[in-house]
Parts: C-alpha cells; structure tokens; sequence
C-alpha cells in the first residue's frame, strides 16, 4: 500500500500542531506502509518506505499578488501542482484546508480514495478573516468541498466530530472517524537539563508559568496575559510565543505585555519558534502549563507537556477537555463561549478563572507532582503514536477494500 499524504507543513518547515502531528504519523506509517509526503517547501528525500517531496506556489501568485487574499490563491495553486504526478499512489490523506483540494481532485482525476484529516474548521475560525482577509472565503470554500466530497473524515477529538456535525450537517456521520493526535514517548519526557532555560533567560531557581504556542487568536495568550495581574508579583512567566498571525496581533501582545511587566517583572517571553528539545525543558521545569486556548479541536500541546509531568491549566474547549482530566492532570477552566467567534464573553471573568486555578497549582507543589505523575500515565495509556497509525492503517485498508468492491 502506498498512501499519498499532504500538508502544507513538513521539517524543518513546522509552525504548528498539524504540522507536528503529520511529522510524527508520517513517520510511524512508514514502518508499515510506503507513504510519499507532499509539502510546501523545498524538501526532497527519500527513505525506505517514506518519500517526501517539496512544491513551491506559483511564482507569478507569489510576486504578483498583493492583499490578504494571496495566502488563499497560493494553497490552491499548490494544490495543483501537488496532484500532477501521483504513481503507483493507493490512497490520499489531507491535512488541514491548505492541501484540501489536493485530495478532492486526486480522488476524480486518480480514482483513489480520499482521506482529510481536519485539525480546525474554518466556519468556528471566524478571526481568519483578520489574517487571510477577503481569502478567508476562498479557504472556507476549499475546505467545504473537500469535506463534503471526502470518503472519510478523520476528526482527532470526539469534540471535533461534534463540530463538523455542526458546521456540515451534510456530512454523513458514518463517513466520520475519530483518530486522536499522538506523541512520541521517548522523546517527550521529563529531563533535568536546564541549558534551554538559561539561554533564554529563565531563572530555573524560580516557579514558573509557561505558554507554548502561536501568536494568533485561537490559541488565547493575551488572556493569559490579562490573568497576569492576578498573580503575585514574584511570579516568572515564560511566554514561549512567536509566528503571530497577523502585525496587528503581535502589537496587541507586545503592549499587554509591557503593562503587565510595570507590576511582573519576571516576564520572559521567547519571541521564536524554539527547538523540541528546548520546549522538552522548558515544560519538564513549568510549575504549570497553561493553555489558555479559545477554539483547540485537539490540542497537541497539552499532551507534550504532560508527558513531561507538567501539570496544565487549560481552557474547558474542543478537544482539550479529551486530553486534561480536571483535578486529575491538571485544571479545566470553562467559559461562557460566543457560538460565532469562539472568543470569551466575559474576557476578564475568564482571565480571572484563570488566574485562580494557576495560584491554587503555584501555592501547591505537591499537587503538581501528582497532577504531573497523572498526565504522564494518561499519555502513555492512550495517545501512543504506534496505535494511532495501526488505526489509520486499518481505515486505508477499509477504504481501498470498499473502492475495490465498487468497481
């Protein structure tokens, strides 16, 4: 069996969760399977059993286009390029709305079936907008023709099935399978070196709050940033924060940021996507872990920082409320959500909620080792990588079986 599986992102070219997540299955298929991997970037190899191969947009979209829209017209005319030249290709897996159309024109130009993974939606994104601007309609476009066309959807929370029911009731729910995210446990895992800390200006000597993630909308930090200033003043927080979305949104930060430090000056935001191995620490020595997100279908974060036995506080949203088992790994925090934006209704209630649950973990050493000593267990009993593609390896084969009988 040979599976095609595209993404826009690929190592070394990685910003997010979907882009870890197709890393790590790619790989653990291979073991099995042949999979030949399409990206954005330049990247070409070849292994044993695993291919990857680059593509650029084109050019004359790249350097001829101006506006928000351009990122939209740049995924579609990669998609193109991408499904030229499938051999010998079983099978096509998408992920995420930027490789979408890959998939939908592969499974009527190739006759194969077609496999998309959603890690997000982009009807519960309605903060896109600001970033893709007038081309959050064609990305929307996109990803509801692949979606309703797909043979299977493969939802990675039982939350995220929920949403695609809500967001395409056209879908047919038996067309819909939860697979959850995975981790490598050997590499996720609590460690005593402390080098990343200190390059980066972290007093391992001090208790520390950390976030790890992107500076967009969806992933909540500015409220975690407003839940500063109900925290003792002596409390280090490690913002490990870069790749914002937008110019607008990296001003927005910077400016909560520097009020809070006037009365926190133990702020230490990493303004840079760090290294694995740098974040391994950088969680292996958090106090607590907060994962202030407003919309998370998943959530890979959580289980990274969990298998490094940080305890987490965590918005009660998605698929994080699958990951975080509240006053057992950590915290859940609930907010009363708006349906259209997924933003908080009451911004400052919920940076308080916050807040609170992060003081009762700081005050709490004990309760952290043990929260922590839970998520551990937790992420080894469920979210092994080696069952999650034994599971997508089983769906491929039920899919190419069902092709097979049809024709």
């Amino acid at each position: 069996m040979r599976v095609g599986i595209f993404t826009r992102e690929y190592p070394p070219l990685v910003y997010g969760g979907a882009g870890v997540h197709v890393d790590y299955l790619s790989r653990e298929l291979a073991r099995e399977i042949e999979v030949e991997v399409h990206c954005w970037g330049p990247q070409h190899s070849d292994g044993s059993n695993l291919h990857v191969r680059g593509a650029e947009p084109w050019a004359e979209i790249s350097n001829g286009t101006d506006g928000k829209f351009k990122g939209a017209l740049e995924a579609f005319s990669l998609n193109l390029t991408q499904i030229k030249a499938l051999e010998g290709i079983d099978i096509v897996h998408t992920h995420t709305w930027y490789v979408s159309m890959a998939g939908f024109l592969a499974k009527k130009l190739y006759g194969v079936p077609f496999v998309l993974t959603t890690h997000s939606l982009e009807p519960l994104r309605a903060w896109k907008a600001e970033q893709l601007g007038s081309g959050y309609a064609m990305s929307s476009w996109m990803e509801r023709t692949a979606i309703l066309d797909a043979d299977a959807v493969i939802a990675v929370s039982q939350g995220t099935k929920a949403d695609i029911q809500k967001a395409y009731p056209d879908v047919d729910p038996n067309r819909i399978h939860v697979i959850y995210n995975g981790i490598d446990l050997a590499e996720y895992q609590k460690t005593s070196e402390t080098k990343a800390l200190t390059d980066h200006g972290v007093d391992p000597a001090v208790p520390y709050v950390l976030f790890v993630g992107r500076i967009t909308r969806q992933k909540g930090v500015t409220h975690l940033v407003d839940a500063i200033r109900y925290l003792p003043a002596e409390t280090q927080i490690v913002l490990c924060a870069g790749a914002p979305d937008t110019p607008e949104i990296a001003t927005e930060l910077r400016e909560k940021v520097d009020v809070a430090r006037k009365d926190h000056p133990r702020i230490v935001w990493i303004e840079k996507m760090v290294t694995r191995q740098e974040t391994i620490q950088l969680y292996s020595h958090a106090r607590v872990f907060c994962c202030p997100s407003v919309y998370e279908p998943f959530g890979i974060i959580n289980l990274e920082a969990m298998a490094c036995r940080a305890p987490v506080v965590a918005s009660a949203t998605g698929g994080i409320k699958e990951v975080v088992v509240d006053d057992k790994t950590g915290y859940l925090v609930p907010f009363d959500q708006d349906p259209v934006t997924s933003f908080p209704r009451d911004p400052e209630k919920f940076a308080k909620d916050l807040a609170k649950r992060i003081n009762e973990l700081l005050k709490d050493p004990e309760k952290c080792k043990r929260f922590g000593d839970a998520g551990r267990q937790r992420v080894e009993d469920i979210f092994s990588w080696t069952a999650i593609a034994h599971q997508t390896i089983d769906l491929y084969k039920r899919l190419i079986e069902q092709k097979k009988d049809t024709k």
